[in-house]
């Protein structure tokens, strides 16, 4: 095989490629020209200098041998170096250590270093189109792609795309979905990456950005920016929660998502193998926003907990399971969503906390249970709390505004903790409630353990309170609560914060116990 005809007719081998390929005409020909260099070199020897430059007249590359002019007395290797007296006749003007080129024939190069050749070209060629598929996906992440799917290798879904591949790794599947060879595929393009044997493209069915775009594609409202789509969470296959936000007041952004009928709901749905979805409105105020996410449940009170990001969120007694949900699957999605940690409460365990907090608030000398309510209101659930506190946040409580007041409460606090420690003593809790009767006004639960409270107060003061806890067990802790959150500092959601984003919690945050699990 001639490198001549291998070459024949190059500039119509070019143009082809260009445009079979997609690749600019250059890269082609610098492709070329570097193969048959390569040819060269191998043929005739790495230390002869040789170039090749491609002819846009004559359509073929043409090889070029350089060679150093030295005096005809000095004339040693004729490899690298040529005569003067030679020189003067290719060029009139040549010099001493001028550089003359000739013109090298390219039909004695044979058959191995065109085989050479042809294999430069070919990996250049191959590398440009790399290139441009992962510039092209590059562009593309964070978009919707179709395909076909062709394979599953080691749990991956191998999808063809056209020009390329993409994979769904297995934790970026929907459970339960399948696949056979040759069903059109869909998928979220959440990374592209450049590897040693290309562009690998990673597209996913299971996140949340996948669940927007679906949203985006099929409501017009969405895709125009009157209705936005500020977050989403997913259990793939199983459940999912959107919180949606109008711009236009016209415009209900709910109503707009789930459509006429259901129609565009259902059709995500459909794509999504029968996912629930769960359409929620996003409010500025995060308590207001958390008692969006958890419905159907219907919500009594929410505690924030600024510092730590956390809420307690206090439901009816009978709504317990459903804010809950099946495997806590309804409460971890709200988490997910709302980016707080969640602590569900039933109305019978909230008043239990509460008469525990005021029982303990109300061992300072001097405390009435109304102001202990007041300190309790204002985001301090111990004595403890309030010895650890700073006097400009123990001035937020009603009839503390004084700093010397403040400061009064503080010490009171630290030299009763400290009494405790230096007797050795417990500190006491409060006696079981029998919310039974009084969970109706949820602040009433004291009612019960008032007689009792009272009379270990007086023995506290008189120093007759033997060693040890005023009762043996405190208020049931419910066990199907979600994420814990620091009664201490929490303070009533009502005001409505402002937001703060923060990571959403793992699964492994919210343990829920089978036994208070519901469908």
């Amino acid at each position: 095989m001639a490198v001549d005809s291998m070459f024949s007719d190059l500039s119509r081998m070019i143009e082809q490629v260009g445009k079979d390929k997609g690749i600019d005409k250059q890269v082609v020909i610098d492709a070329v020209i570097q193969g048959m260099l390569v040819a060269a070199r191998k043929k005739y020897g790495t230390y002869r200098e040789i170039e090749a430059q491609y002819n846009d007249e004559t359509g073929e590359i043409e090889l070029f041998e350089f060679k150093e002019v030295v005096p005809d007395e000095k004339f040693i290797d004729e490899e690298v170096e040529i005569k003067l007296s030679e020189a003067l006749e290719l060029d009139p003007e040549a010099q001493i250590a001028d550089s003359i080129g000739a013109r090298l024939e390219t039909e004695g190069l044979g058959r191995i270093a065109a085989q050479t050749a042809k294999q430069i070209i070919t990996q250049k060629v191959r590398d440009a189109e790399r290139d441009i598929i992962f510039s092209e996906f590059e562009q593309r992440k964070g978009e919707i792609a179709s395909g076909i799917a062709r394979r599953v290798e080691r749990g991956a879904i191998v999808v063809d795309l056209g020009r390329t591949e993409a994979y769904i790794p297995p934790r970026e599947q929907i459970p339960g979905e399948q696949f056979k060879p040759g069903d059109r595929i869909q998928g979220f393009i959440s990374d592209v990456r450049q590897t040693t044997r290309g562009p690998q493209i990673i597209m996913s069915r299971a996140s949340g950005d996948y669940l927007r775009k679906l949203f985006e594609m099929e409501v017009p409202e969405i895709y125009d920016g009157i209705v936005e789509v500020k977050a989403a969470a997913r259990e793939p296959g199983q459940r999912a929660k959107i919180a949606v936000i109008s711009k236009d007041p016209a415009v209900d952004p709910v109503g707009a998502c789930v459509g006429m009928k259901g129609s565009r709901v259902q059709n995500i749905v459909q794509e999504l193998k029968g996912e629930k979805i769960d359409i929620v409105n996003w409010d500025e105020d995060p308590a207001r926003f958390v008692c969006n996410a958890l419905a159907p449940a219907e919500i009594s009170k929410v505690f924030l907990d600024d510092e730590d990001h956390a809420m307690e969120v206090v439901v009816p007694d009978q709504q317990l399971s459903l804010a809950i949900g099946k495997r806590g699957q309804n409460v971890r999605l709200a988490a997910k969503l709302s980016g707080w940690r969640l602590d569900i409460l039933s109305d019978s365990n909230a008043a239990s906390r509460t008469a525990e907090a005021i029982f303990n608030l109300m061992l300072i000398p001097g405390m009435t249970e109304t102001m202990a309510q007041n300190i309790f209101q204002s985001g301090f659930g111990s004595f403890q709390a309030i010895s650890d506190a700073a006097v400009e946040d123990v001035m937020s409580i009603p009839g503390y505004d004084d700093p010397e007041k403040a400061g009064n409460l503080i010490q009171e606090a630290k030299d009763l903790l400290a009494q405790y420690e230096a007797e050795g003593k417990e500190i006491p809790t409060a006696p079981t409630v029998k919310t039974e009767e009084s969970k109706s006004a949820g602040g009433s639960a004291l009612s019960d353990a008032e007689a009792r409270l009272k009379e270990e107060l007086a023995a506290l003061n008189e120093g007759e309170a033997k060693d040890g806890v005023v009762d043996s067990s405190t208020a049931e802790e419910d066990p199907a609560r979600g994420v814990e959150a620091s009664s201490e500092d929490a303070v009533t959601g009502e005001g409505g914060a402002p937001l703060i984003e923060s990571e959403p919690p793992t699964e492994e945050a919210l343990p829920v116990e089978e036994s208070q699990q519901q469908d």
